[in-house]
């Protein structure tokens, strides 16, 4: 029998696993529940638990919600011609919209935490060795066994620019409410909470419940047309909705070719719930709401010749509102400048996150400010 004392015993499986119940510890160090209740009370009293949802001290995080997958990325080195094989150059990298945010606010010196669901395989360790290396917490991820990592194969041409993608994102449909609920002292703890629609409708609905009923705010990232059905039509408690045009166009049923159509949509958005939406068109620029109206951002002019990859562009702009608005800063169109400099970044990096990417990069006026 081990001579550490069973409270030191139970700390330790505490920061092994902040969501353990008191009868799973009382299981595994022979305790009655009554003995652990006790020992629970005394750390809480040292301080070295924080209430109790087992919250260990550390900066409240900004946390992630959804997908972590492996990055697989075709260029081509010629023209792209269709229904043959095209000569290319293969790289694989770590993605998923949810964990570059999360990498993305952790290169900006915000404390980052992620939510996922990984398979027990050697993909699923390396990403999660990755994870700790760029100072993300995986604390409550879900390993999967009998399951691959989430993949993303995306396929560009000669320009940086993307075909196609195919998504292999079956496992995040685990990430259920009973889960989330399971992990809602995380929740709680958090600044601000980011989920992006690789998550389940009704594991979407259940964090804007909670946001609604006073939790930390929350911003959803949307990842794709066809995954648009995610989004309830209830949004209230939603702080901020990101999406591309296609998407908003998904969620209207119908296109929008001018600004006027893409303005009423996004007003509809607000009469759904949204306090506010930011729709991005590539690298034309962004529409923000503003009280009462839409505001346009253009995008930095980059050269061609200076765009290497755009892989994670949408991503790295996400994260830079997210940094503002965890900053405190309300100010939505100062948020969008700053994504729009961390887009321009990473479209000239091989990096899906940039390397670039540090909190000194806000520290200058972007080009759209000195005008």
């Amino acid at each position: 029998m081990s001579d550490i004392p069973k409270k030191e015993q139970l700390f330790q499986l505490v920061r092994s696993n902040p969501f353990v119940s008191q009868q799973q510890l009382a299981d595994q160090l022979g305790l009655s529940r009554s003995a652990v209740a006790g020992h629970i009370a005394s750390l809480i009293r040292e301080r070295r638990l924080l209430g109790r949802a087992y919250v260990l001290p550390a900066s409240r995080t900004v946390l992630c919600i959804g997908a972590a997958n492996l990055d697989r990325k075709l260029r081509t080195l010629g023209v792209l011609r269709m229904a043959t094989s095209n000569p290319a150059s293969a790289t694989e990298t770590y993605g998923g919209v949810a964990r570059n945010i999360a990498e993305n606010l952790a290169r900006l010196g915000t404390p980052s935490a992620l939510l996922t669901a990984v398979g027990m395989d050697s993909a699923g360790d390396a990403l999660r060795k990755h994870a700790e290396g760029a100072g993300i917490d995986m604390t409550g991820s879900l390993k999967l066994p009998g399951s691959a990592t989430g993949t993303y194969t995306a396929v560009l041409d000669g320009a940086g620019e993307m075909v196609v993608a195919l998504a292999d994102m079956a496992l995040y449909d685990h990430i259920t409410p009973a889960f989330l609920a399971d992990r809602q002292p995380q929740r709680a703890a958090a600044s601000l909470v980011v989920a992006d629609l690789n998550l389940p409708e009704a594991s979407v609905a259940l964090l804007l419940g909670d946001a609604q009923r006073g939790s930390a705010q929350l911003v959803i990232v949307a990842v794709s047309q066809p995954k648009m059905d995610r989004l309830p039509r209830d949004l209230r408690g939603l702080r901020l909705l990101i999406l591309n045009r296609g998407e908003l166009e998904a969620r209207a049923g119908r296109a929008l070719p001018t600004e006027a159509h893409v303005r009423e949509a996004c007003r509809t958005l607000q009469a759904d719930g949204a306090q506010d939406v930011i729709v991005t068109c590539g690298a034309a620029g962004v529409y923000h709401t503003v009280p009462g109206d839409l505001h346009w951002l253009p995008a930095h002019e980059i050269p061609a010749a200076d765009v290497i990859d755009v892989t994670g562009a949408g991503d790295a702009f996400s994260a830079a509102v997210c940094w503002s608005l965890a900053q405190g800063d309300a100010d939505l169109t100062r948020a969008c400048l700053r994504g729009l400099q961390a887009a321009a970044l990473t479209v000239q990096s091989p990096h899906t996150v940039s390397p670039a990417l540090t909190p000194d990069a806000f520290s200058a006026p972007s080009p759209q400010e000195q005008d």
